[in-house]
Order: C-alpha cells, then structure tokens, then sequence
C-alpha cells in the first residue's frame, strides 16, 4: 500500500461510516494528506496528526506481524512434512 492507502485505511478504522473526506482546494502536493482532511460528522473531531500516524504505524505493524505468523505456520508445517505442494493447496 501506499502513503494515501494508509492513511484512508488508518482514518477508516478510527471511527465508524464516511465520516471523513478530503478537501477538494487542497493546500500542499497531494489532495489526500492530513492537512486537507474535513470531517463530515459533527459528532467527531479530527483526530490529531500524531494519533493518525501511530494509527497507520500500528495498522503495518499488524500487517507485518500477520505475514510473520503466515511465514512461521508455513516453516512449522514443512518441519511436519507437507511438501511446497501441500502448502499450495492449502493457500499458503
């Protein structure tokens, strides 16, 4: 993913429904960054630039844990036998 797909993801996952959107007279080099982020639902304020940053650092550190473990399942499911073969079937 990149910057602007982290950011959507990280934004997406702090609150519930379309509750965000990006200014379309954006300031700066892209129109998806946080400084033209505009909040839809009065209910919400926008979150600080730190709290969206460590959002997106804790979403790839997820990500990152979750290919480890796939990896490790993998290693430990060879040691036991199965064959790259097996390992395909089964998706890994």
């Amino acid at each position: 993913m990149n910057n602007r797909d982290w950011l959507n993801f990280a934004l997406s996952q702090m609150n519930s429904g379309q509750w965000f959107g990006f200014r379309k007279d954006f300031t700066g080099n892209e129109r998806m960054s946080y400084e033209n982020i505009i909040v839809h639902d009065s209910s919400i304020t926008k979150p600080t630039e730190a709290d969206v940053n460590a959002k997106i650092q804790e979403l790839k550190d997820a990500e990152t844990n979750k290919i480890a473990k796939k990896e490790e399942a993998k290693s430990k499911l060879v040691e036991l036998g199965l064959t790259e073969e097996h390992l395909k079937a089964l998706g890994l």
